[in-house]
């Protein structure tokens, strides 16, 4: 992968591309025994490509689903409400778009209803398509709006993307101070969700509100899981996941650290997790599914991620929360080649003091496209003494478990 240099970001953002699409495909160094696995076994992943930032044709997901279809990937959990869908109108058009763009694949698509979809996929030689949603704009700040998402088949639905929402708020407003919770119109939302079946995800929410969230539910919801569906682990990497800006600027002034030190850091790794997030969402039965994005790997910002990266990321979570419950997922987009300019453009949406773009000129633009790493991860899971049924549960199982007490 080319390094992506923000001076001529904009410049090149109609041209070229940055992102798993063009990033180093490791298959054909994964063992034969490892390919087979994938193939025989159901294997989940989480992606986020959003129609015009994202994905620019049908074409590019279509390709997408089918090189991950014919090494063995089972389907994927897609994106369809983020900060591009700020009202239910354009939900309902992104759920158009993304419908259209996956029906153009080769591969016959299974669009999930049930946790059998998965199965049966991959009984019968389709790729699994299951709604999400990272946001609760398209709510319109009406709880029962909420159904309309469970009717479009939204399966899994994160409280807040990053900023504060109606409903709480996001890890960028916690490092720039916010310390708000779960809000009552929050509160209800989770209500809806869990009426209408949908799982309520915390990624992307801030430490505040994945407590009061937790909380919520262990005193309302008792015996109803939760997930993190890509997020990955602090401690993997031995970095701070909630400080404010200004108190990692403190801290980098107290042990004397400046820019081009080895330990500087321009924010907190906002987007991992604590170690005490991991185990209370294990302790009530979820999943803390580990994102392979190239910019979250917090001091090593690789210019192409590894089978063995991401196999220590997935090794790391494991280590906190147990082998139950931990999944993967890569948050992939595709293409990457408007993320750089729209950051620029919508600062409140990224206002992380310049840590993730620091990360992208590093070369960290990527993520770990399933079809290309899957195989060579199973090899390193191997290697540190994973055992089959371990990865059958962390590839998918503990997932479809969850969907399983959590869908309606």
């Amino acid at each position: 992968m080319k390094k992506l240099l923000l001076a001529t970001a904009i410049g090149l953002a109609s041209t070229s591309t940055f992102a798993s699409i063009e990033t180093k495909d490791w298959y054909d160094e994964a063992s034969p025994k490892a390919k087979q696995f994938v193939k025989d076994n159901i294997v989940l992943d989480f992606y986020a490509s959003p129609s015009g930032t994202g994905f620019i044709k049908d074409s590019q997901v279509a390709d997408y689903i089918d090189l991950a279809h014919e090494r063995g990937i089972t389907g994927a959990s897609a994106t369809i409400a983020a900060p591009n869908t700020p009202n239910l109108l354009a939900f309902k058009s992104e759920h158009g778009k993304w419908t259209k763009a996956t029906s153009t694949a080769k591969t016959p698509i299974r669009y999930v209803e049930t946790v059998e979809d998965f199965q049966l996929a991959h009984d019968n030689g389709e790729y699994a398509v299951m709604w999400s949603a990272q946001t609760t704009m398209p709510l319109e700040g009406d709880a029962k709006n909420v159904a309309v998402m469970a009717e479009y088949g939204v399966k899994t639905m994160q409280l807040t993307y990053n900023e504060t929402e109606l409903t709480g708020s996001g890890v960028i407003s916690m490092l720039n101070g916010d310390t708000t919770g779960l809000t009552d119109f929050g509160k209800e939302v989770i209500d809806e969700m869990v009426k209408h079946g949908i799982t309520v995800d915390l990624s992307h929410t801030s430490p505040y509100t994945t407590k009061d969230i937790t909380d919520y539910m262990q005193k309302h919801h008792k015996g109803v899981p939760v997930i993190y569906s890509h997020s990955p682990v602090a401690s993997t990497y031995n970095c701070e996941p909630h400080e404010t800006i200004e108190e990692t600027q403190q801290r980098m002034a107290k042990n004397n650290l400046k820019k081009g030190d080895p330990e500087y850091r321009l924010a907190a790794c906002y987007r991992l997790l604590s170690d005490e997030q991991v185990k209370t969402v294990a302790s009530m039965g979820g999943v803390v599914s580990v994102v392979a994005a190239e910019w979250m790997l917090d001091g090593i910002w690789p210019e192409d991620i590894t089978p063995k990266q991401f196999a220590e990321m997935i090794d790391g979570a494991v280590k906190i929360g147990g082998v139950d419950h931990v999944g993967i997922a890569t948050d992939d987009m595709m293409t990457v080649s408007k993320v750089v300019p729209f950051v620029q453009a919508n600062p409140t949406k990224y206002a992380d003091n310049g840590y993730m773009v620091n990360a992208f000129n590093q070369g960290a633009t990527g993520c770990a496209e399933l079809s290309k790493h899957m195989a060579g991860v199973v090899d390193s899971l191997w290697e540190m003494g994973y055992s089959d049924e371990d990865l059958a549960k962390i590839f998918g199982g503990n997932l479809m478990r969850v969907y399983a007490q959590t869908w309606k």
